[in-house]
C-alpha cells in the first residue's frame, strides 16, 4: 500500500526556505511603524518572519523585550526555532535611520534583514539593511498580490527631541517610500 507523503512545491527559480526576504508585505510594515509610533518616545524592537520564504510577511513580538529612550534589549532567546526567522525590525525616536554601533553588532550576528523606524513613523520614515549593515532595497507587496517597486525616500535627518509627532491619522500610507 503506497504512502501518501504531502510535498510543497515551490515555483521554479522561486525563493527557498532559509533565502534573504527582498520584499515586505505592507501590513507587516504598517504594524511595525504602528507600534514604533505607539511607543514613542521610548524605542520599539521586534523579530522579522518571512513566509512565504522572500517576503517578510509578520512582526514577532518576543517577551522580555525592554526599551527605554536610547535602547531596545531584545531577548532573542525567547524565540523559538523556526527557520522562517529573517531578522529584527526598531525604531529610533530620534528620527536618525542610520545603525548604531549597538545595532551593527545585532544586525552582524544575527539576521539577514534589519529595518530601522524613524520619528514620526509615516511613509518613507524606514530604512532596510543587510546582515553587514548596508543599506538595502525592499518591495513592498500588497498582501493582494500586487507588487510595485518602492525608490528610497531622501533623508530629511533626524527630528528634534522636543518637536511633538506629527498626527497619524492626518495622511494615511498610500505609497510607502524606503
Amino acid at each position: 500500500m503506497p504512502i501518501f507523503r504531502p510535498q510543497r512545491k515551490r515555483a521554479a527559480g522561486g525563493p527557498r526556505l532559509g533565502d534573504t526576504p527582498t520584499a515586505i508585505t505592507r501590513r507587516a510594515l504598517d504594524s511595525a511603524l504602528a507600534s514604533a509610533r505607539s511607543a514613542y518616545p521610548n524605542e520599539f524592537g521586534g523579530v522579522l518572519r518571512a513566509d512565504p520564504p522572500g517576503v517578510i510577511s509578520e512582526l514577532l513580538l518576543l517577551p522580555g523585550t525592554t526599551a527605554g529612550r536610547r535602547h531596545a534589549n531584545f531577548q532573542l532567546w525567547m524565540l523559538h526555532a523556526d527557520l522562517s526567522v529573517a531578522g529584527t525590525v526598531h525604531s529610533h525616536p530620534s528620527g536618525a535611520l542610520h545603525p548604531s554601533e549597538a545595532d551593527l553588532r545585532l544586525f552582524r550576528s544575527w539576521g539577514r534583514r534589519h529595518l530601522i523606524l524613524g520619528a514620526p513613523f509615516g511613509p518613507g520614515a524606514w530604512r532596510a539593511y543587510d546582515g553587514n549593515g548596508r543599506e538595502t532595497t525592499m518591495r513592498v507587496v500588497e498582501t493582494r498580490g500586487r507588487t510595485f517597486e518602492v525608490p528610497p525616500a531622501p533623508y530629511r535627518g533626524p527630528i528634534r527631541s522636543g518637536r511633538p509627532l506629527p498626527d497619524p491619522t492626518a495622511a494615511p500610507f498610500p505609497e510607502d517610500e524606503a
